[in-house]
């Protein structure tokens, strides 16, 4: 089964994004997939095809990463685009526990059997989507300014992502961030 592990957004965070975003699909460019608010999180890191065997061994070490990290401080803040077919929403707050989050979880599903891409983190919030490239900038520039509400993310969520027409995400475990600062 796709799996990744993500943060999720509490709701005021979300209705505040969902408003800009409103704002800019109305100057966007056609063509583009918005996924609903609902659907929006952080993903810490996309684990791909896991069988039930490596799911199974991979649990308890989520467990672990989440008792060894502290919760992050967080804020949605400004924004940018991948080669003008995705545009995403930056983040601000505690970044670099956020990356010892993401660097700690890919280690565990690697000790898994997890094969991980080795590439470096970037954190972000995907708004859109293209099949093939469009002008985003003005998109980017708009979001430049975006500053959204600060929370606190206390758990990390595996996630199962079942494709199609209508994609559907279902949490298969939760874990609070409970580790020292």
């Amino acid at each position: 089964m796709r799996l990744f592990v993500a943060l999720d957004l509490p709701d005021p965070v979300r209705a505040d994004l969902a408003a800009l975003v409103e704002r800019l699909r109305a100057e966007a460019p056609p063509g583009l997939r918005w996924p609903a608010p609902e659907r929006w999180h952080l993903t810490v890191a996309f684990l791909g095809d896991v069988d039930d065997a490596r799911q199974a061994a991979l649990l308890p070490r989520l467990a672990r990463v989440a008792g060894r990290h502290p919760a992050l401080p967080l804020q949605v803040a400004g924004g940018g685009r991948f080669d003008g077919r995705v545009l995403w929403a930056g983040l601000d707050g505690d970044t670099q526990a956020l990356g010892r989050l993401a660097a700690s979880v890919a280690a565990q599903a690697r000790h898994a059997g997890v094969p991980m891409e080795d590439r470096p983190y970037r954190a972000h919030l995907t708004l859109a989507r293209s099949d093939r490239p469009r002008d985003l900038r003005p998109l980017v520039e708009r979001l430049a300014a975006y500053r959204g509400p600060q929370w606190t993310a206390d758990a990390m969520h595996l996630v199962r992502s079942d494709l199609g027409p209508s994609p559907r995400y279902r949490v298969l475990g939760s874990w609070a961030l409970t580790g020292a600062a």
